[in-house]
């Protein structure tokens, strides 16, 4: 038997509001996924030392606070810095369509914008998966 998939859901920096990343984390976990969600008001390094210990598959970030290119941009350097840039990383929150060009540069394999659909979201790391695997 294959095992789950393994998904931290983290919200980084100061970004108090988290019914969506639950949702989502819900959602995963009703598709069969293992979920581990961090809470709000985590910092870069703790996502990655989360994502490190917890052996994940991918790491989903939320972010409504505006600051998600600096703070997306730097969980993917510490990433880089702990040999662990192999991770992919999804992201969902207010993220403007001006920055999602920015972001997939980085490395972020999809956004999901306000409107984005749970079906998309959990097609998305169903089909990351198929691909890979």
């Amino acid at each position: 038997m294959q095992r789950p998939i393994r998904v931290l859901i983290a919200k980084p920096g100061l970004d108090g509001h988290d019914r969506g990343a639950l949702i989502i984390a819900q959602a995963l976990r009703d598709e069969g996924m293992e979920v581990i969600y961090t809470g709000i008001r985590q910092t870069p390094e703790q996502i990655v030392a989360s994502a490190i210990q917890e052996d994940v598959d991918l790491i989903g970030l939320s972010c409504l606070s505006g600051a998600h290119n600096e703070l997306f941009a730097e969980v993917i350097r510490l990433l880089k810095v702990q040999g662990a840039s192999d991770i992919p990383i999804f992201a969902g929150g207010v993220i403007p369509a001006g920055d999602i060009p920015y972001l997939k540069q980085l490395g972020i394999k999809e956004i999901f914008p306000p409107g984005s659909t749970i079906k998309d979201t959990v097609a998305f790391v169903r089909n990351l998966f198929s691909r890979e695997g």
